[in-house]
């Protein structure tokens, strides 16, 4: 294609998550600065509660030595989003046929369940095949109630999650997703 001056581009590509060096929760936090910049939607990653025990100084400043995690933390992201409360955990996995449910623990679990009860909103976005989903969360907790499996099976993410649309303004736009399924959207 042919811009002024005779300058010549060519088509973008297809984009992979693998080829841009960039791991998910930097791709949300990178959404979320967009959102944010914006004034669409104020969502933040929470920082993990961590005590300190022992620093040391350097040139470049404090580096911790010791340090131990204060309390479980919660789900990776919160915020809010046109006046609802908005909770999400972001996980990947290099496994092709499932998501190991290891990776959500039992507090976390417990957590949304209390969000949907208080109507949050709440969800994961999960990099599986290298391809991102928003699973809700209440059918996330619906899986893990009525299934005994350890992981839940990549056809499971294909029959309930949505694929987040990769962009570059912003990378993953997941709160089209929200939209649509919180906001009374349609898919």
């Amino acid at each position: 294609m042919h811009y002024p001056n005779n300058i010549l581009k060519q088509p973008l590509k297809s984009i992979s998550y693998g080829n841009r060096g960039m791991d998910l929760e930097n791709l949300l936090n990178l959404s979320n600065l967009y959102y944010e910049e914006q004034n669409r939607a104020f969502i933040f990653k929470k920082p993990t509660p961590i005590g300190v025990v022992d620093v040391h100084y350097s040139p470049k400043g404090k580096i911790i030595d010791k340090a131990y995690f204060k309390a479980p933390s919660t789900l990776d992201y919160n915020g809010l989003y046109r006046g609802r409360y908005v909770e999400f955990e972001a996980k990947e996995t290099k496994q092709k046929t499932s998501f190991p449910l290891s990776n959500i623990h039992p507090h976390q679990i417990k957590h949304m369940k209390r969000i949907l009860e208080h109507a949050g909103i709440v969800f994961l976005v999960v990099l599986i095949n290298q391809q991102v989903f928003l699973l809700d969360g209440q059918d996330f907790l619906d899986y893990i109630y009525q299934n005994e499996r350890k992981s839940i099976p990549y056809s499971y993410f294909l029959e309930k999650g949505h694929i987040i649309k990769e962009k570059i303004d912003p990378p993953l736009d997941y709160l089209a997703l929200v939209d649509q399924l919180y906001f009374g959207g349609t898919i």
